[in-house]
């Protein structure tokens, strides 16, 4: 099974461990195929003082898994949350939210997902 894997960064500032709002916080796959998995890496940096520590990653939707760098992220250090969706099902379109929650002055951030999946022929 081809998976599509697309490299999308976020550079998301922190200041005295607070996210300042990234520049984008949505991502559209477009038309997807039916059985091919799909993922997107969100990468950041620290610029804050303070280590950055992510405790989860999680959507509500079992089609969606998470990965997020679980060591604390330094000053100037990058981490990185993964998040893949499994298009098992033919779909005119979905939307998908994934939190994050960390010990940021925001301390809940939400990521979107969204596509349509198509049929395979």
């Amino acid at each position: 099974m081809k998976k599509l894997s697309i490299l999308f960064t976020v550079i998301i500032g922190i200041l005295s461990i607070g996210f300042r709002q990234p520049e984008k916080e949505t991502h559209d796959f477009g038309q997807i195929r039916q059985g091919e998995p799909v993922s997107i890496n969100f990468t950041f940096i620290n610029t804050g003082s303070e280590p950055l520590i992510i405790s989860s990653v999680n959507s509500s939707c079992t089609c969606v898994q998470t990965g997020y760098t679980r060591e604390p992220i330094l000053k100037g250090e990058k981490g990185i949350i993964t998040i893949s969706y499994d298009a098992a099902t033919v779909q005119a379109g979905f939307t998908k939210a994934v939190m994050v929650k960390s010990n940021a002055r925001t301390p809940i951030k939400v990521l979107y997902i969204k596509g349509e999946v198509q049929s395979p022929g």
